[in-house]
């Protein structure tokens, strides 16, 4: 059901890979809300992935852009205001890569030009694209931006790698540029912790599959969806959060806030050596 929360607004999805993806769903969402988008991602992954047919299936224009080129992001903030007509009202970063996770590295022996690139693409990009954004003026007043992360950047979580460090960067990014854009430009700035999500990115991560079924143990809700999160991305894009800014906000059915459950005591206990 749609309830017009994003009636007459404009919006930029950027991450949008394949059906699995988050920002698909949003973008899905964002059209279903009432909202005209454009979607941006980089040339190699339009051709390798689902985002032409998307685009088509939406019809919003795709923008080719490497997130982390300063210039690139500058013209996808241009391009989207001439194509949607005006200022942007929302903003998605959905982006994360780590070469280290792909290639197997431990964390105690990352390659370090492979961190940077992490850094640079998960969570620099983010810096990039609201500067990129800023010195053009391009987001309207009470404008809402939303970056997707996950809950190893307050807690360890095995086999996330350096995907972590670039998470904790990412949200205080959010929080020191929430300031300057909140106080000049009404712009608020948010990070969503999601739970961990089977997506194309996610299913890199060494034992994802446990962590997801662990999450799912200890949540008193469970685990949220990719269409829950894209809900959630809906609602913080919409005029009902016009004072929520520079939060880091959990979205994983309870899980940042449990210690201990029920059933994983029941496991604990069962594996005990007697």
């Amino acid at each position: 059901m749609a309830y017009g929360l994003l009636k007459g607004k404009r919006g930029i999805i950027f991450g949008a890979l394949n059906d699995q993806s988050i920002a698909w769903k949003v973008a899905q969402k964002a059209v279903e809300e009432g909202a005209v988008i454009t979607l941006s991602n980089t040339a190699i992954a339009i051709r390798m992935g689902q985002v032409k047919e998307l685009g088509e299936q939406l019809n919003c224009e795709v923008i080719p852009a490497d997130a982390t080129s300063f210039e690139d992001l500058e013209e996808v903030f241009k391009r989207s205001q001439e194509v949607l007509g005006g200022k942007i009202d929302f903003v998605l970063h959905s982006i994360g890569m780590s070469p280290n996770v792909r290639k197997g590295r431990a964390y105690d022996d990352l390659d370090y030009g492979m961190l940077s690139k992490t850094l640079d693409i998960s969570a620099i990009s983010f810096h990039k694209m609201l500067q990129a954004a800023k010195k053009q003026d391009a987001i309207a007043e009470n404008g809402s931006i939303v970056a997707l992360s996950y809950m190893a950047a307050q807690r360890t979580m095995f086999g996330y790698n350096d995907m972590a460090d670039a998470k904790s960067l990412l949200e205080s990014i959010a929080r020191s540029f929430g300031y300057v854009y909140g106080r000049e430009k009404k712009v608020r700035i948010n990070t969503i912790s999601q739970s961990p999500t089977m997506t194309t990115a996610g299913s890199g991560v060494s034992g994802m599959d446990k962590l997801f079924d662990f999450a799912e143990r200890i949540s008193p809700l469970g685990n949220a969806s990719a269409e829950e999160c894209a809900d959630y991305c809906i609602v913080m894009f919409s005029d009902l959060t016009r004072k929520v800014t520079m939060q880091n906000l959990f979205h994983d059915g309870g899980f940042a806030s449990m210690g201990m459950s029920v059933e994983a005591m029941s496991v604990y206990e069962k594996g005990m050596t007697k």
